[in-house]
């Protein structure tokens, strides 16, 4: 279903070959323009940035290996969808370091607010520091780490709780539908705001009634959580517009528009290595046209009212703009 790069781009003029054999791609931007007024102080609230790897060098333990998306290129799609704020969002590919990410929030100046990944030796000091940067969440990575035990989740996300409970931060996670439900009364009872990816892992193709979906839309309804319709095309089958997402889309937002953020996903990476492959080679971005993703938003949330409570104030009030 997406249209991938079958082979990678070379590096600038050719000279620059890094010792994994890492050639620079370039990160989709928009072809089809925005067909509704995006409003001002709009927000991108799920981006990344992939750093040259000397800079930046990736976790050991990573599942895949992205081609690179530099600051440049993220000012450059949101220039183009008439976007001003943006989420960075520390992804799997640095473990625990954070520096991508607040190499590109130091890009956009004020604009920009980021989402960390830490484990229990990441020292207070160093939070304090990334809160003065911008840092205003943290992220427990269930998808892309293997963890499908609902026990295992919990006890994470208990420990995130404990650990955040004074400084302020919300709670991201990336996960599944099954592990909603088993987390649920621990998300309801939590003292601040829990977020959840990509439309809580929900897969289109099972619609409305798949289990754990009625278990994400009460926490939504009752104020309890955050849901970016984040990544559609993670939750289709049916790109490049993702009819199937529609209904998602639409019954989170009913549900309450008040906890509904929005999200590219770019640079759309492709979280799963190739058969055949290992997690150390590169592997392609995928190349959306986030112009017709952002479209999709006035499908699913025709009032522009509704679109001005997803894309900016819920983002403000969540992020701290």
């Amino acid at each position: 279903m997406f249209t991938r790069r079958g082979v990678l781009l070379s590096s600038i003029a050719g000279a620059v070959v890094l010792s994994n054999r890492f050639a620079v791609g370039k990160a989709a931007q928009p072809a089809t323009p925005v067909n509704f007024e995006v409003p001002a102080d709009a927000c991108d609230c799920h981006t990344h940035i992939h750093g040259d790897p000397e800079k930046f060098p990736f976790f050991a333990g990573r599942v895949y290996t992205p081609e690179l998306a530099s600051p440049e290129e993220m000012a450059a799609l949101h220039k183009a969808l008439g976007i001003k704020r943006v989420v960075i969002v520390t992804p799997s590919i640095y473990g625990t370091d954070n520096s991508a990410t607040l190499f590109g929030m130091k890009a956009r100046g004020s604009d920009a607010r980021g989402v960390a990944v830490i484990d229990d030796k990441t020292p207070e000091s160093e939070l304090d520091a990334m809160k003065a940067a911008g840092i205003r969440g943290m992220r427990i990575n269930l998808a892309t780490s293997g963890v499908s035990d609902p026990a295992i989740g919990k006890q994470r996300l208990l420990a995130a709780i404990e650990r955040m409970k004074t400084r302020g931060w919300h709670i991201q996670m990336f996960t599944n539908l099954p592990l909603v439900s088993a987390i649920k009364e621990v998300v309801a009872s939590a003292s601040m705001p829990l977020v959840f990816d990509h439309f809580g892992g929900a897969e289109a193709r099972l619609g409305l009634d798949q289990p754990g979906f009625a278990d994400l839309l009460d926490l939504v309804k009752a104020g309890k959580a955050y849901v970016k319709i984040s990544g559609a095309y993670r939750a289709s089958t049916q790109g490049p517009d993702y009819p199937d997402a529609a209904p998602l889309a639409k019954a989170l937002i009913a549900a309450n528009p008040e906890r509904i953020i929005w999200g590219t996903d770019w640079p759309h990476p492709d979280s799963v290595t190739p058969p055949g492959r290992k997690p150390t080679d590169v592997t392609p971005l995928y190349q959306i046209d986030d112009g017709r993703l952002l479209n999709q938003l006035a499908v699913w949330a025709p009032d522009a009212a509704i679109r001005k409570t997803i894309l900016v104030d819920n983002p403000a009030r969540l992020y701290g703009f």
